[in-house]
């Protein structure tokens, strides 16, 4: 681990925060490696039911990878197969939620659009400038944006590597909420925290049936939805919410 990523959980509740602010946020090998094992431990937690990803100061959420570092690699090969901080929140199997404080640029808007719930700060800027260095986004840039803002406006993003406000972040589809920036994390934990009550099971089927919309045909996704219900159905979760809405009392869900 290293002190450039912070992992901290309070109740239900992860968070995990970039923390180099020095160097807006720019992400080493060492942090990459750090995000890998953060991941794990959310995964391997029961307890955990809900993760929030952000970064330490104002002025950047992350600028992606560091690009003093890379020279670090001897072949465009072993960059490829790299460690990759992005990689890493892809495998999370519980909701997450990427609260975002300014830049979030390259392999940072990869970060932020690989969470599942994206709301930033009134300063917030978004952009895919790798083009401006000759070369384009390698952790899921242009997939992820397609699916979030359509294609004229990734194509605008990742042709032009120009930056895009907060507010158009928002108009597009990008971002879910804008807030200002000291009250960015205080709505995160708020969002975490009412996911964090709701059925965990439930939850992370969610996540799957969400992922499973993006890849398959209309007609399959329907069929695994009904049959991620009946998965959900079979739990004591499941039971317990009947329970609880018959009788009229919040439900207790166990993960069961």
């Amino acid at each position: 681990m290293t002190d450039e990523i912070l992992f901290e959980v309070t109740g239900q509740v992860a968070t995990i925060t970039i923390n180099r602010p020095q160097k807006l946020n720019a992400v080493t090998a060492e942090m990459s490696n750090a995000m890998v094992a953060a991941v794990s431990d959310c995964n391997a937690n029961d307890s955990i039911r809900c993760i929030i990803v952000t970064a330490a100061g104002t002025k950047a959420f992350c600028v992606g990878s560091d690009i003093l570092e890379l020279d670090k690699y001897q072949t465009p090969w072993q960059f490829r197969n790299r460690s990759d901080y992005c990689d890493a929140l892809r495998t999370l199997l519980k909701p997450s939620i990427c609260a975002v404080n300014g830049y979030a640029l390259g392999g940072g808007l990869e970060t932020a659009m690989t969470c599942d719930i994206r709301i930033a700060s009134e300063n917030a800027r978004f952009g895919a400038p790798e083009i401006k260095l000759g070369w384009i986004g390698g952790g899921g840039m242009a997939v992820q944006l397609a699916h979030s803002i359509g294609m004229s406006n990734a194509a605008l993003m990742l042709m032009t590597g120009d930056y895009v406000s907060a507010e158009k972040a928002l108009a597009w589809g990008l971002v879910s909420e804008l807030v200002p920036a000291d009250e960015l994390m205080e709505r995160a934990r708020t969002i975490a925290h009412l996911i964090a009550r709701r059925a965990p099971i439930a939850a992370e089927t969610a996540k799957l049936n969400l992922k499973a919309a993006y890849s398959m045909s209309v007609e399959e996704a329907m069929h695994y939805e009904r049959d991620l219900q009946t998965i959900c159905f079979a739990t004591a979760d499941a039971r317990e919410g009947i329970a609880a809405f018959k009788e009229k009392r919040e439900p207790v869900f166990r993960r069961r």
